[in-house]
């Protein structure tokens, strides 16, 4: 394959059909801005951005194009906790459960507000009523990131295309849009990258507040913002972190830490993991001819 993607190329052979017919449609248009509106009037790179892409032209970019995934238990709980049962364990028995985690917290505790961290508790109590990602809501920016599925980076010089396989979901981080904004909300919200070294920081705005960071009822309000940092550290290896704001919820901004790994076995590839239809018999199944609402199934939690 010969394109004006250099870094891209040598990647795709093992992407997924589904993923590959969507990436191509965005390299063919030059990976224009598909999953976000740009604010017109957006102001123009300072003095600082200007000077750090010259900063940049001296460091050898990374290549972080491949198959990632992180390792842990993030996604259930990122202040960590000891194994619990879980409301599929009458179920499935001992693989149902919520195993335990360490915290992934950088600097303590999550600095809720007393009334958000309320509202929290709230949440806690049926997690898995209110959880967006058990009715198979996208989980957002950056709980995405850490759900227990790999996603698959496609890099380019302006644009990084980033496809990940819960739920089928993809955002397109925007290296070459300084100082823009989303014109609306988004479920994956609004990326815009740069380099500063070896170190890839993404500023993400404009997320629906629906999302929550992960399912112990970890929620947010509309003035989120998220600032990752991807820094690789060997050629299997990626230190990420996420720093999250929101004034209207949180004390002060705090961090998330893990690291990443690349999915080096044979064949390793994105594959597809539609969640709709796992969702529906959680959601629609009361609904159904004929439903046993007393049946210990998760279907009559809604």
């Amino acid at each position: 394959m010969n394109s004006q993607y250099p870094l891209a190329d040598k990647n795709l052979a093992n992407i997924s059909f589904a993923t590959w017919a969507c990436v191509k449609g965005l390299l063919v248009v030059g990976l224009l801005g598909l999953t976000g509106c740009v604010t017109e009037g957006a102001a123009p790179a300072s003095d600082s951005q200007t000077s750090d892409s010259s900063a940049v032209d001296q460091v050898e970019i990374p290549d972080l194009n491949g198959l990632w995934q992180a390792v842990g238990t993030a996604h259930w709980n990122l202040e960590g906790g000891h194994a619990a049962k879980g409301p599929a364990t009458i179920v499935l028995g001992a693989l149902g459960g919520i195993p335990a985690g360490h915290s992934y917290v950088v600097d303590g505790p999550i600095p809720y507000k007393a009334e958000a961290a309320a509202r929290r508790a709230e949440y806690r109590v049926a997690w898995n009523e209110w959880d967006p990602v058990v009715k198979c809501f996208i989980p957002g920016i950056p709980r995405q990131t850490y759900m227990p599925l790999p996603f698959h980076i496609v890099q380019s010089e302006n644009k990084l295309f980033v496809a990940y396989e819960w739920g089928s979901n993809s955002r397109v981080i925007h290296l070459d849009r300084p100082g823009t904004r989303a014109e609306l909300p988004s479920w994956m919200g609004y990326s815009v990258g740069r380099w500063e070294g070896d170190t890839l920081v993404v500023e993400v705005t404009d997320q629906m507040p629906d999302t929550w960071l992960d399912a112990t009822g970890t929620w947010h309000g509309e003035a989120l913002k998220v600032t990752e940092r991807y820094t690789v550290r060997g050629p299997n290896h990626i230190d990420y972190e996420a720093t999250i704001e929101d004034p209207q919820v949180f004390t002060r901004p705090w961090t998330i830490k893990m690291p990443l790994y690349r999915r080096v076995e044979a064949g390793a590839r994105l594959l597809e993991y539609k969640c709709i239809p796992m969702a529906e018999d959680a959601v629609y199944g009361h609904l159904r001819r004929g439903a046993d609402m007393t049946a210990p199934t998760v279907k009559n939690l809604f």
